[in-house]
């Protein structure tokens, strides 16, 4: 698509010189006057080149902010899946602990800590 690009801006300069050499030796080459409509017709038509330039660029520019936030998408959603995998695999030895010494998890909450409770004074 790059090349394709290239091509028609390459199209369009390519374009605008030829009009630009015209007009400048149009006294010395040919014998009939230039005319409003000569130039209009050129310009319009070299409006048209860069246009269709321009949305070439554009459509492919939209392609590419699509693909971009589709890969974006199926990039989150592979992290939530090894997210979710790994809380899994915690959550299951989490369990297993549990299942093997249920005493151990007991022994914390008994233990109480060294620092008294605030008591609200009004």
């Amino acid at each position: 698509m790059n090349k394709v690009n290239s091509i028609f801006q390459l199209l369009v300069a390519l374009y605008f010189g030829v009009a630009l050499v015209y007009f400048m030796t149009f006294d010395r080459m040919w014998s009939h006057d230039i005319t409003a409509e000569i130039v209009v017709i050129w310009l319009l038509v070299g409006l048209m080149l860069f246009i269709i330039s321009w949305g070439v660029v554009m459509m492919y520019a939209r392609s590419l902010k699509g693909r971009i936030k589709k890969l974006e998408l199926d990039k989150k959603e592979l992290k939530a899946m090894v997210f979710d995998m790994e809380r899994g695999m915690k959550i299951g030895q989490m369990e297993k602990q549990i299942e093997a010494d249920p005493n151990t998890t007991d022994t914390d909450d008994k233990e109480g800590s060294s620092i008294k409770p605030r008591k609200n004074i009004k």
